[in-house]
């Protein structure tokens, strides 16, 4: 089984992957800041820091072998470049400082879906995260969705029909942004952890991987 290393791992995605991985048997540490520790499932290892700041968790990220990153601004919205750049951007490329110190062997990201006609500030600040990461020469997975339905992030569920009709009249868009499930990104995720390697995962992959796992 694999030793993981989570920063993000205190949000409603992170905290299903610890348990996944737990429950398969595998050593999860996670990053929590302050006020966050009591969020991180019970079993895995509480590593206290911050993701915007290496030297607060960069010694305590080994012995992982895999680091998935899923830290970033919680509700995303078209006029929030600035917290993109300050949180996003910059907890990516901190988190690589701790991959790269740590002698981490596969970086797993959370990006977004692209193209989009919205969005565009976020989609660009992802873009140059993957691209940072795709740098380092670190076998890197990049799982590519759109909106995850999940607790609290249900309201998307009204445009299901429309989502269908555009699929049926062969709608590219439609199915690159199409929406996912938690628990069809959380298969995806120990799926990615699970088979090592340098990949995007888009939309349809999310579905495909999400379903068999």
């Amino acid at each position: 089984m694999g030793n993981v290393f989570i920063s993000g791992g205190a949000g409603f995605m992170g905290q299903a992957l610890t348990r996944e991985l737990l429950a398969r048997g595998h050593t999860v540490a996670v990053l929590a800041r302050p006020g966050s520790a009591s969020k991180v499932p019970s079993g895995a290892r509480i590593v206290a820091g911050h993701p915007l700041d290496a030297s607060t968790f960069s010694a305590q990220v080994a012995p992982a072998d895999t680091l998935v990153h899923l830290a970033g601004v919680t509700k995303p919205a078209p006029w929030k470049e600035r917290e993109f750049r300050a949180a996003d951007l910059l907890s990516v490329q901190q988190s690589i400082r701790a991959a790269q110190a740590a002698g981490i062997h596969h970086f797993v990201y959370v990006s977004v879906a692209q193209p989009a006609p919205v969005m565009q500030a976020y989609i660009r600040v992802r873009q140059e995260c993957e691209a940072l990461i795709e740098k380092t020469g670190i076998l890197h997975t990049f799982l590519r969705p759109w909106y995850v339905l999940g607790p609290g992030r249900q309201w998307p569920l009204i445009l299901v029909p429309l989502y269908k009709l555009m699929e049926a009249l062969g709608s590219e868009s439609a199915v690159r942004l199409g929406l996912v499930t938690l628990p069809e990104m959380i298969g995806t995720l120990v799926w990615a952890i699970e088979n090592p390697g340098s990949r995007i995962l888009s939309v349809p992959d999310i579905r495909r991987i999400g379903a068999q796992e």
